[in-house]
């Protein structure tokens, strides 16, 4: 008698690590876009630095008021012994510079795309030429495209505010708070910049943002490797002004990746 066939067995999903590190993967693609596309990316480079410029000048001025605000926020410890008083201002110091730095990365992005829509607008177009099956040129007027981008951002940062305090409220935790804030930063941040980043290649389909949210949640280890990455990397100083194009160009790689998964049939 035929022993019947055994039946042929899926490959297993990736594991989280993996997922993570293809999203890392798609920001090293659009990174190599410097050396492949160089004008392109340094016409990408010039709202960037444009912004980055004004932002330094915000940084500059938390650095300088730090200690002020942080003797503002602890009254309460103002007849403490030494050394609880300065430790307590402390990490309520560290505390805002975290919840600033997540406040700072989002905003930073949501107001460079728009300042620089056209310029990032053509990368992003460019990756989707060059991969083929690009959508069709949108129909719908600048004016109309960035008050769209303008309600989007807004709706994207009652969250950041939120998350935002809670970083404040970890940051006072003794001993771990400081890691505890950067940590829950870095991945907030992370998810934030991969759903803003996104928007033009979900925008030109027809998605809307809860749509957009709901698909990268599907590939959230994807999508946080790709956001957390370009978070640490606006971390180093002047490094956003090159990455912000390279992350425009990622995001396209990103979007296409997570649409193409959506509509696979299922195994």
């Amino acid at each position: 008698m035929q022993q019947p066939s055994p039946r042929p067995q899926s490959s297993p999903a990736p594991s989280r690590v993996r997922q993570a590190l293809a999203g890392v993967g798609f920001l090293r693609k659009g990174l190599s876009m410097w050396a492949t596309s160089p004008r392109l990316m340094f016409i990408g480079a010039v709202p960037a630095l444009i912004v980055g410029a004004a932002y330094v000048v915000g940084i500059v001025f938390l650095v300088i008021n730090l200690n002020g605000i942080a003797e503002w926020a602890t009254p309460f410890a103002a007849g403490w012994a030494e050394p609880w008083r300065t430790a307590a201002r402390f990490a309520v110091a560290a505390a805002v510079v975290i919840g600033s730095i997540v406040l700072l990365s989002y905003t930073y992005v949501a107001v460079t795309l728009l300042v620089g829509d056209p310029f990032y607008e053509r990368i992003w177009r460019t990756v989707e030429t060059r991969l083929g099956d690009a959508p069709p040129e949108s129909s719908t007027g600048l004016v109309r495209s960035v008050l769209r981008s303008i309600a989007d951002a807004l709706r994207l940062l009652a969250p950041v505010l939120l998350v935002g305090v809670v970083i404040l409220v970890c940051g006072l935790i003794p001993v771990l708070g400081g890691l505890l804030a950067f940590s829950l930063g870095a991945l907030f941040g992370g998810w934030i910049l991969a759903l803003e980043l996104t928007g033009l290649a979900f925008d030109a389909r027809g998605y809307t943002l809860r749509q957009r949210r709901g698909l990268l949640a599907g590939r959230r280890a994807t999508s946080l490797g790709f956001g957390v990455a370009t978070y640490l990397l606006f971390l180093i100083p002047f490094a956003a002004v090159f990455v912000m194009p390279a992350a425009v160009a990622g995001a396209a790689l990103l979007s296409r990746d997570t649409l193409a998964r959506a509509a696979a049939p299922a195994a």
